[in-house]
Protein backbone atom coordinates (compact mmCIF):
# COMPACT_ATOMS: atom_id res chain seq x y z
CA UNK A 1 0.00 0.00 0.00
CA UNK A 2 1.16 3.37 -0.51
CA UNK A 3 2.11 5.66 2.57
CA UNK A 4 -0.28 7.91 3.93
CA UNK A 5 0.09 11.95 4.52
CA UNK A 6 -1.85 13.58 6.84
CA UNK A 7 -1.75 17.38 7.32
CA UNK A 8 -4.95 19.15 9.79
CA UNK A 9 -7.45 21.46 8.19
CA UNK A 10 -7.65 22.80 12.00
CA UNK A 11 -8.10 20.73 15.49
CA UNK A 12 -11.37 19.18 14.37
CA UNK A 13 -9.53 16.98 11.62
CA UNK A 14 -11.22 13.50 12.45
CA UNK A 15 -8.92 11.35 9.93
CA UNK A 16 -5.64 12.94 11.64
CA UNK A 17 -7.19 11.97 14.86
CA UNK A 18 -8.16 8.89 14.27
CA UNK A 19 -4.48 7.89 12.88
CA UNK A 20 -2.39 9.22 15.92
CA UNK A 21 -4.52 9.56 18.64
CA UNK A 22 -4.30 13.19 18.79
CA UNK A 23 -6.10 16.49 17.86
CA UNK A 24 -3.77 19.62 17.01
CA UNK A 25 -4.52 22.27 15.40
CA UNK A 26 -1.22 21.85 13.14
CA UNK A 27 0.96 19.08 12.44
CA UNK A 28 2.35 16.03 10.03
CA UNK A 29 1.70 12.37 10.33
CA UNK A 30 3.14 10.16 7.76
CA UNK A 31 2.57 6.10 7.92
CA UNK A 32 5.19 4.54 5.79
CA UNK A 33 3.76 0.81 6.58
CA UNK A 34 2.52 -1.13 8.99
CA UNK A 35 3.32 0.56 12.34
CA UNK A 36 6.25 2.53 11.20
CA UNK A 37 4.71 5.97 11.21
CA UNK A 38 5.86 9.54 12.51
CA UNK A 39 3.76 12.31 13.82
CA UNK A 40 5.76 15.93 13.46
CA UNK A 41 4.76 18.76 15.66
CA UNK A 42 6.13 21.83 17.13
CA UNK A 43 7.68 22.70 20.19
CA UNK A 44 4.65 23.48 21.94
CA UNK A 45 3.04 20.20 21.32
CA UNK A 46 5.63 18.25 21.30
CA UNK A 47 5.27 16.88 25.42
CA UNK A 48 1.70 16.56 24.95
CA UNK A 49 1.52 14.64 21.41
CA UNK A 50 4.48 11.80 23.26
CA UNK A 51 1.84 11.46 26.13
CA UNK A 52 -1.06 10.94 24.04
CA UNK A 53 -0.10 9.66 20.86
CA UNK A 54 -0.62 6.21 19.29
CA UNK A 55 2.33 6.54 16.72
CA UNK A 56 5.64 4.46 16.64
CA UNK A 57 7.77 7.55 16.61
CA UNK A 58 7.07 11.55 17.67
CA UNK A 59 9.50 14.35 16.47
CA UNK A 60 9.60 18.28 17.63
CA UNK A 61 9.83 19.64 14.06
CA UNK A 62 13.69 20.34 14.07
CA UNK A 63 14.65 16.62 14.42
CA UNK A 64 12.34 16.23 11.45
CA UNK A 65 13.89 18.56 9.04
CA UNK A 66 11.28 21.39 9.01
CA UNK A 67 11.81 24.18 6.96
CA UNK A 68 9.93 27.65 7.25
CA UNK A 69 8.33 28.38 3.63
CA UNK A 70 5.25 29.55 4.48
CA UNK A 71 1.37 28.21 4.56
CA UNK A 72 0.74 25.63 3.25
CA UNK A 73 4.59 24.49 1.74
CA UNK A 74 6.32 24.10 4.86
CA UNK A 75 4.85 20.59 5.84
CA UNK A 76 4.69 19.55 2.02
CA UNK A 77 8.03 19.92 1.55
CA UNK A 78 8.29 18.14 4.85
CA UNK A 79 6.57 15.59 4.24
CA UNK A 80 8.19 14.84 0.36
CA UNK A 81 11.05 14.96 2.64
CA UNK A 82 10.45 12.30 4.80
CA UNK A 83 8.73 10.32 2.28
CA UNK A 84 11.77 10.47 0.05
CA UNK A 85 13.98 9.16 3.05
CA UNK A 86 11.67 5.84 2.80
CA UNK A 87 12.30 5.96 -0.70
CA UNK A 88 8.88 6.41 -1.76
CA UNK A 89 7.60 8.75 -4.63
CA UNK A 90 3.86 8.59 -3.78
CA UNK A 91 1.51 8.83 -1.48
CA UNK A 92 -2.73 8.85 0.10
CA UNK A 93 -4.12 11.33 1.43
CA UNK A 94 -7.40 12.37 3.01
CA UNK A 95 -10.32 14.02 1.34
CA UNK A 96 -10.59 16.79 3.83
CA UNK A 97 -7.05 17.62 3.10
CA UNK A 98 -7.19 21.33 2.23
CA UNK A 99 -6.23 22.31 -1.27
CA UNK A 100 -3.29 24.49 -0.63
CA UNK A 101 -1.76 21.18 0.64
CA UNK A 102 -2.79 19.23 -2.36
CA UNK A 103 -1.53 21.65 -4.59
CA UNK A 104 2.22 22.21 -2.65
CA UNK A 105 2.04 18.36 -1.89
CA UNK A 106 1.64 17.94 -6.10
CA UNK A 107 4.47 20.57 -6.52
CA UNK A 108 7.33 18.60 -4.92
CA UNK A 109 6.72 15.56 -7.43
CA UNK A 110 4.99 13.13 -5.47
CA UNK A 111 2.34 11.29 -6.96
CA UNK A 112 -0.69 12.15 -4.85
CA UNK A 113 -3.70 10.17 -4.34
CA UNK A 114 -6.86 11.08 -2.89
CA UNK A 115 -8.70 8.12 -1.05
CA UNK A 116 -12.05 8.69 -0.36
CA UNK A 117 -11.98 5.64 1.36
CA UNK A 118 -9.25 5.99 3.51
CA UNK A 119 -10.23 5.13 7.37
CA UNK A 120 -14.20 4.67 6.07
CA UNK A 121 -14.36 1.08 7.04
CA UNK A 122 -12.06 1.56 10.21
CA UNK A 123 -14.14 4.60 11.27
CA UNK A 124 -17.39 3.13 10.50
CA UNK A 125 -16.77 0.27 12.82
CA UNK A 126 -16.39 0.89 16.53
CA UNK A 127 -14.42 -0.95 18.71
CA UNK A 128 -15.71 -1.72 21.88
CA UNK A 129 -13.28 0.95 23.28
CA UNK A 130 -15.06 3.64 21.17
CA UNK A 131 -18.41 2.41 21.63
CA UNK A 132 -17.58 3.32 25.53
CA UNK A 133 -16.44 6.64 24.77
CA UNK A 134 -19.99 7.31 22.62
CA UNK A 135 -21.47 5.90 25.41
CA UNK A 136 -19.97 8.19 27.81
CA UNK A 137 -20.80 11.47 25.68
CA UNK A 138 -24.62 10.20 25.59
CA UNK A 139 -24.53 9.78 29.20
CA UNK A 140 -23.18 13.71 29.36
CA UNK A 141 -26.07 14.61 26.69
CA UNK A 142 -28.51 12.89 29.15
CA UNK A 143 -27.39 15.01 32.13
CA UNK A 144 -27.37 18.18 29.97
CA UNK A 145 -30.71 17.51 28.85
CA UNK A 146 -32.16 17.13 31.92
CA UNK A 147 -30.28 20.15 33.34
CA UNK A 148 -32.30 22.09 31.04
CA UNK A 149 -35.46 20.99 31.03
CA UNK A 150 -35.37 21.02 35.24
CA UNK A 151 -34.95 24.64 34.66
CA UNK A 152 -37.52 24.93 31.88
CA UNK A 153 -39.85 23.19 34.69
CA UNK A 154 -39.04 25.30 37.65
CA UNK A 155 -40.35 28.25 35.54
CA UNK A 156 -43.18 30.44 35.84
CA UNK A 157 -45.92 31.61 33.36
CA UNK A 158 -45.96 35.26 32.53
CA UNK A 159 -48.27 36.22 29.67
CA UNK A 160 -47.18 33.25 27.68
CA UNK A 161 -43.25 33.66 28.36
CA UNK A 162 -41.96 31.84 30.93
CA UNK A 163 -39.43 33.56 33.71
CA UNK A 164 -37.28 31.98 36.50
CA UNK A 165 -35.54 34.15 39.22
CA UNK A 166 -37.69 37.02 38.34
CA UNK A 167 -36.55 36.96 34.81
CA UNK A 168 -37.07 36.30 31.70
CA UNK A 169 -35.64 32.60 30.77
CA UNK A 170 -34.17 32.53 27.69
CA UNK A 171 -32.26 29.70 25.30
CA UNK A 172 -29.36 31.52 25.88
CA UNK A 173 -29.51 30.91 30.11
CA UNK A 174 -30.40 27.35 29.23
CA UNK A 175 -27.43 26.81 26.85
CA UNK A 176 -24.95 28.30 29.31
CA UNK A 177 -26.51 26.12 32.23
CA UNK A 178 -25.90 23.68 29.50
CA UNK A 179 -22.54 24.31 28.81
CA UNK A 180 -21.70 24.19 32.31
CA UNK A 181 -22.62 21.08 33.29
CA UNK A 182 -20.92 19.93 30.39
CA UNK A 183 -17.88 21.35 30.97
CA UNK A 184 -17.41 19.92 34.90
CA UNK A 185 -17.59 16.52 33.05
CA UNK A 186 -15.05 17.09 30.48
CA UNK A 187 -17.47 17.65 27.40
CA UNK A 188 -18.21 20.47 25.29
CA UNK A 189 -20.71 21.02 22.81
CA UNK A 190 -20.91 24.65 21.34
CA UNK A 191 -23.17 24.15 18.52
CA UNK A 192 -26.10 22.97 20.90
CA UNK A 193 -29.76 23.62 19.41
CA UNK A 194 -32.06 24.88 22.71
CA UNK A 195 -35.14 26.25 20.55
CA UNK A 196 -38.67 27.30 21.61
CA UNK A 197 -41.77 28.20 19.03
CA UNK A 198 -42.30 28.92 16.62
CA UNK A 199 -38.44 29.42 15.04
CA UNK A 200 -37.66 24.90 15.88
CA UNK A 201 -39.84 24.46 12.62
CA UNK A 202 -36.22 25.49 11.35
CA UNK A 203 -34.75 22.34 12.55
CA UNK A 204 -30.87 23.70 12.59
CA UNK A 205 -32.00 26.96 14.24
CA UNK A 206 -30.02 27.42 17.74
CA UNK A 207 -32.30 28.85 19.71
CA UNK A 208 -32.37 32.81 21.10
CA UNK A 209 -34.53 35.00 23.11
CA UNK A 210 -37.14 34.22 25.55
CA UNK A 211 -38.55 30.74 25.79
CA UNK A 212 -42.99 30.48 24.97
CA UNK A 213 -45.38 28.36 26.90
CA UNK A 214 -47.84 26.49 25.80
CA UNK A 215 -45.44 25.42 22.72
CA UNK A 216 -42.57 22.72 21.82
CA UNK A 217 -38.94 23.59 22.89
CA UNK A 218 -36.49 21.50 20.74
CA UNK A 219 -33.53 20.67 22.95
CA UNK A 220 -30.91 19.06 20.55
CA UNK A 221 -27.42 18.14 22.40
CA UNK A 222 -24.27 16.70 20.96
CA UNK A 223 -21.51 16.60 23.08
CA UNK A 224 -17.67 15.74 22.34
CA UNK A 225 -15.48 14.29 25.23
CA UNK A 226 -12.00 16.90 25.41
CA UNK A 227 -10.40 13.77 26.12
CA UNK A 228 -11.29 11.10 23.67
CA UNK A 229 -13.15 13.61 21.20
CA UNK A 230 -15.69 11.25 20.51
CA UNK A 231 -19.56 12.61 20.11
CA UNK A 232 -23.05 11.61 21.29
CA UNK A 233 -26.31 12.85 19.88
CA UNK A 234 -29.49 13.46 21.82
CA UNK A 235 -32.66 15.22 21.41
CA UNK A 236 -35.78 15.73 23.27
CA UNK A 237 -38.73 18.08 23.08
CA UNK A 238 -40.63 19.57 25.81
CA UNK A 239 -43.54 21.39 26.58
CA UNK A 240 -43.90 24.08 29.72
CA UNK A 241 -47.67 24.52 30.31
CA UNK A 242 -50.31 23.67 28.46
CA UNK A 243 -49.61 20.97 25.59
CA UNK A 244 -51.60 21.81 22.43
CA UNK A 245 -53.67 18.33 20.91
CA UNK A 246 -51.72 19.06 17.60
CA UNK A 247 -48.37 19.15 19.06
CA UNK A 248 -49.31 15.40 21.52
CA UNK A 249 -50.30 14.33 17.60
CA UNK A 250 -46.92 15.18 16.44
CA UNK A 251 -44.90 14.13 19.30
CA UNK A 252 -46.55 10.56 18.90
CA UNK A 253 -46.15 10.33 15.19
CA UNK A 254 -42.75 11.08 15.67
CA UNK A 255 -42.10 8.45 18.67
CA UNK A 256 -43.86 5.84 16.73
CA UNK A 257 -41.48 6.46 13.83
CA UNK A 258 -38.43 6.49 16.29
CA UNK A 259 -39.55 3.08 17.17
CA UNK A 260 -40.08 1.52 14.08
CA UNK A 261 -36.95 2.93 13.10
CA UNK A 262 -35.19 1.55 15.79
CA UNK A 263 -37.01 -2.04 15.29
CA UNK A 264 -35.77 -2.33 11.43
CA UNK A 265 -32.21 -1.61 12.17
CA UNK A 266 -29.74 -4.33 12.00
CA UNK A 267 -26.39 -5.69 10.51
CA UNK A 268 -27.39 -6.01 6.54
CA UNK A 269 -30.24 -3.51 6.66
CA UNK A 270 -30.38 -1.37 4.07
CA UNK A 271 -30.39 2.61 5.74
CA UNK A 272 -32.49 3.63 2.77
CA UNK A 273 -34.92 1.02 3.76
CA UNK A 274 -35.17 2.05 7.68
CA UNK A 275 -35.38 5.29 6.16
CA UNK A 276 -38.92 4.89 3.98
CA UNK A 277 -40.76 2.84 6.97
CA UNK A 278 -39.90 5.62 9.39
CA UNK A 279 -41.31 7.95 6.26
CA UNK A 280 -44.23 5.73 5.98
CA UNK A 281 -45.11 5.94 9.68
CA UNK A 282 -45.33 9.53 9.20
CA UNK A 283 -47.39 9.34 6.43
CA UNK A 284 -49.48 7.05 7.88
CA UNK A 285 -50.29 9.20 10.72
CA UNK A 286 -51.18 12.34 8.22
CA UNK A 287 -47.93 13.57 7.97
CA UNK A 288 -45.32 14.04 5.11
CA UNK A 289 -41.87 14.51 4.29
CA UNK A 290 -39.38 15.52 1.76
CA UNK A 291 -38.61 12.38 0.43
CA UNK A 292 -39.88 11.43 -2.83
CA UNK A 293 -42.89 8.87 -2.63
CA UNK A 294 -43.72 9.85 0.91
CA UNK A 295 -44.43 13.54 0.57
CA UNK A 296 -47.79 13.60 2.06
CA UNK A 297 -50.97 16.51 1.66
CA UNK A 298 -50.22 20.11 1.35
CA UNK A 299 -50.31 22.03 4.63
CA UNK A 300 -49.20 19.53 7.19
CA UNK A 301 -46.30 19.24 9.13
CA UNK A 302 -43.30 16.80 7.54
CA UNK A 303 -40.03 16.06 7.55
CA UNK A 304 -37.06 17.57 5.92
CA UNK A 305 -34.58 15.71 7.04
CA UNK A 306 -33.11 12.29 6.69
CA UNK A 307 -33.84 9.64 9.57
CA UNK A 308 -30.31 9.44 10.92
CA UNK A 309 -26.70 9.33 10.62
CA UNK A 310 -23.57 8.19 11.68
CA UNK A 311 -21.65 9.08 14.91
CA UNK A 312 -18.04 8.51 16.33
CA UNK A 313 -14.75 11.47 16.42
CA UNK A 314 -17.45 14.01 13.98
CA UNK A 315 -21.49 14.27 15.41
CA UNK A 316 -22.16 13.56 11.31
CA UNK A 317 -20.72 10.73 9.79
CA UNK A 318 -21.29 7.65 7.81
CA UNK A 319 -23.53 5.91 7.24
CA UNK A 320 -26.45 7.94 6.18
CA UNK A 321 -30.41 6.30 7.10
CA UNK A 322 -31.63 8.34 4.12
CA UNK A 323 -32.73 7.46 0.49
CA UNK A 324 -32.13 7.30 -2.59
CA UNK A 325 -28.57 5.73 -1.75
CA UNK A 326 -28.60 1.62 -0.21
CA UNK A 327 -26.42 2.53 2.30
CA UNK A 328 -25.94 -1.35 3.91
CA UNK A 329 -25.78 -0.93 7.58
CA UNK A 330 -22.80 -2.61 9.18
CA UNK A 331 -22.37 -4.70 12.67
CA UNK A 332 -20.15 -1.76 14.77
CA UNK A 333 -21.76 1.45 13.14
CA UNK A 334 -22.96 3.95 15.77
CA UNK A 335 -25.82 5.93 14.07
CA UNK A 336 -28.93 8.28 15.27
CA UNK A 337 -32.57 7.55 14.35
CA UNK A 338 -34.08 11.18 14.78
CA UNK A 339 -37.51 11.81 12.37
CA UNK A 340 -38.94 15.11 13.45
CA UNK A 341 -41.96 16.94 11.85
CA UNK A 342 -42.12 20.96 11.33
CA UNK A 343 -44.35 23.16 10.60
CA UNK A 344 -43.52 26.85 10.20
CA UNK A 345 -44.78 29.56 11.39
CA UNK A 346 -46.13 26.74 14.31
CA UNK A 347 -42.77 25.37 15.57
CA UNK A 348 -41.33 21.53 15.54
CA UNK A 349 -41.22 18.13 17.46
CA UNK A 350 -37.84 16.03 17.00
CA UNK A 351 -37.44 13.18 19.09
CA UNK A 352 -33.53 11.08 18.96
CA UNK A 353 -31.46 8.33 20.25
CA UNK A 354 -28.22 6.90 19.34
CA UNK A 355 -27.44 2.93 19.65
CA UNK A 356 -25.23 0.72 18.03
CA UNK A 357 -26.04 -1.87 15.31
CA UNK A 358 -25.85 -5.36 16.06
CA UNK A 359 -26.35 -8.78 14.16
CA UNK A 360 -29.40 -8.75 16.55
CA UNK A 361 -30.46 -5.43 16.02
CA UNK A 362 -29.71 -2.04 17.31
CA UNK A 363 -28.30 -1.25 20.68
CA UNK A 364 -29.44 1.85 22.70
CA UNK A 365 -26.98 4.05 24.27
CA UNK A 366 -29.92 6.25 25.27
CA UNK A 367 -32.14 5.74 28.42
CA UNK A 368 -33.54 9.28 29.01
CA UNK A 369 -37.41 9.28 28.69
CA UNK A 370 -39.34 10.66 25.45
CA UNK A 371 -42.00 12.88 27.24
CA UNK A 372 -43.48 16.23 25.88
CA UNK A 373 -43.43 16.94 30.07
CA UNK A 374 -40.44 18.44 31.69
CA UNK A 375 -41.53 17.02 35.04
CA UNK A 376 -41.01 13.46 34.20
CA UNK A 377 -37.12 14.03 33.40
CA UNK A 378 -36.91 15.50 37.37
Amino acid sequence: MKPVVLIPGGEGDADFTYATGFAVETGLYVRFGEQDDVLVVSPLEIDRAKAQSKTSKTLELDEAGFEDHGPYVSYARLAAKLLRQHSAEEARVSPRLLAGYLEELRATGLGIEVDRDLFRNERRQKSQDEAGFIQASQRAAEAAVVEVVSQLAQADIRDGILWLDESPLTSERLYARASLLLGEKGFTCPDMIIAGSPECAMPHFRGEGAIRAGAPVIIDIFPSSRKTHYYGDLTRTVVVGEIPDEVRRMHAAVVQALDAGIESIRAGASGREVHHGVCQVLLDRGYGTTTKGFEGPDGVARMNHSTGHGVGLEVHEEPSLRGPDENILLEGDVVTVEPGLYLLGFGGVRVEDTGMVTREGFKNFTTLTRSLDPRDYL
